[in-house]
């Protein structure tokens, strides 16, 4: 017996209720602040409607255009260590480790369960030019100590590498979990067939782990391009806005300058980032017969 149409829409009425309140009706709200200039520290009635005025000063503006780079330079980075790493490791803990195997999972993935904030301060101290074990350990080995988070070149690079060792337990525990799902038999067939390790991963592992492998390279992606606590804690976009991004600038713009309407303009911006990129990595990794994933 099916349900009636009324005793369906009362069963998606709370899930549908609260999408519409927290997701739905916040962007709407952003895109239409983006059209007005107001500031956060007058009422809304304040609002002046400016239509583009915002977007097109956003254009014009030096600092936006860097954190709109810096944004896309650091997602890619992680993007690139993130998902051979994951899976490189994912394989090794499946197949390649015998022992120990449960405790090493358990210690790559509580990084991602401490808050980001406490973690970031422990990196803070790493990666202190003067007493911090990086550099202490570089000198023991005759190597000039760097400035990481103090130097145009590295400081960018160094919120990467903090953001890659925190989040590349969860990425391998799902690519593991991907790996649980592909049938032994595929294996054997191979095997069978003569294939070797890496005929086997190119041919049998990585085709059957595409659903997994898209999902982790979206997740990361909304992940590292809202990046905003590293950044505030570590180098509030410093040195020279070298590590200034997106979020950390639509922050700075809000509360600080008081300009919400460039703020929701950059907000809205990341919003449309977001979703051009996910639609791009869908696209690339979609299925060669043309199945949705």
């Amino acid at each position: 017996m099916r349900p009636s149409p009324t005793t369906t829409a009362l069963f998606l009425a709370p899930g549908v209720g609260l999408l519409l309140v927290f997701v739905v009706l916040p962007v709407l709200l952003t895109a239409w602040i983006s059209l007005n200039n107001w500031s956060m520290y007058t009422p809304l009635s304040g609002m002046t409607f400016v239509g583009l005025e915002n977007f097109e000063r956003l254009l014009g503006d030096r600092n936006f255009r860097l954190a709109f780079r810096n944004t896309l330079v650091y997602a890619g980075l992680s993007l690139a260590l993130i998902l051979p790493l994951s899976f490189l490791l994912g394989q090794f803990l499946f197949t390649g480790l015998r022992r120990g195997r449960t405790a090493l999972r358990s210690m790559l993935f509580v990084p991602y369960m401490v808050p980001t904030i406490a973690v970031a301060i422990i990196w803070g101290y790493l990666y202190s030019p003067l007493y911090g074990p990086l550099n202490q350990i570089l000198r023991f080995f005759g190597l000039p100590g760097q400035a990481w988070l103090g130097s145009v070149d590295s400081a960018l690079f160094s919120l990467v590498i903090f953001n890659v060792w925190q989040t590349i337990g969860y990425y391998t525990v799902l690519v593991i979990a991907g790996l649980t799902q592909i049938p032994r038999t595929f294996y054997e067939a191979a095997l069978i067939d003569g294939a070797n390790a890496w005929q086997r991963t190119r041919f049998v592992t990585l085709p059957l782990l595409r659903r997994t492998l898209l999902f982790v390279v979206v997740i990361a992606t909304i992940n590292t391009v809202q990046v905003f606590e590293p950044v505030y804690v570590l180098t509030q976009g410093g040195p020279a806005n070298a590590t200034n991004v997106l979020s950390f600038q639509v922050y700075r713009s809000a509360f600080e300058f008081g300009l919400a309407g460039q703020a929701s303009a950059m907000a809205f911006i990341l919003f449309l980032l977001l979703v051009v990129a996910v639609g791009a990595v869908m696209r690339l990794l979609r299925d060669p017969e043309g199945r949705d994933l």
